[in-house]
């Protein structure tokens, strides 16, 4: 938490705050594009908060080719992620 708040006090103007988050990548895999959102074997867990994320995102039906934008999808997704209550790899906010 430290360490988020921090990164927010030396860089406010960031949607992505978090250390974890780079470029709009986490672990090198771009976090736009198709999703699978799963149960079991995601590539992310994540949060959904109300405040404070490490990236806000937004769903959209077409073209999602910028940082955020999700096309949630049941097949070939780009990467998969499970919603999870705690242990998070990563808080996000949609909006």
């Amino acid at each position: 938490m430290k360490k988020l708040l921090l990164a927010l006090l030396l860089c406010p103007t960031l949607a992505m705050a978090s250390s974890k988050i780079t470029n709009c990548e986490f672990n090198g895999v771009p976090l736009y594009g198709k999703v699978k959102v799963v149960e079991s074997f995601p590539d992310f867990k994540v949060k959904i908060v109300n405040s404070f994320p490490d990236l806000k995102v937004k769903s959209v039906s077409s073209f999602p080719d910028k940082c955020g934008r999700w096309k949630f999808v049941e097949s070939f997704p780009d990467f998969k992620v499970k919603f999870v209550n705690s242990f998070p790899d990563f808080t996000i906010q949609i909006e």
